[in-house]
């Protein structure tokens, strides 16, 4: 409740603020806009220049020749497991 009321009053003074002070903030407004523009502006380049390099170091990458294929990986897992069955029939 009490958050209710104080959010109430601020609202209430915030707009007698507005309208006093109206010329102000429209001043405080035309400062603050170019400057967010140009923050925001350097910060898409440097984010769209970031994700270029990224996209352009996996094009440059090639890939290992001495990577194994998913089948190679499952025959060498049958061929580990027959070794394993193998040792423990040993026993």
């Amino acid at each position: 409740m009490k958050t209710l009321i104080g959010g109430a009053v601020a609202a209430v003074i915030g707009v007698i603020g507005l309208a006093i002070w109206f010329g102000a903030f429209l001043q405080l407004l035309a400062g603050v806009i170019p400057i967010m523009l140009l923050l925001g502006g350097c910060l898409a380049l440097y984010l769209g220049f970031d994700e270029l390099k990224d996209t352009w170091q996996r094009e440059s990458s090639v890939a290992p020749a001495d990577m194994a294929t998913e089948s190679d990986l499952k025959k060498e897992n049958e061929a580990l497991k027959k070794e394993l069955e193998a040792l423990k029939a040993k026993k």
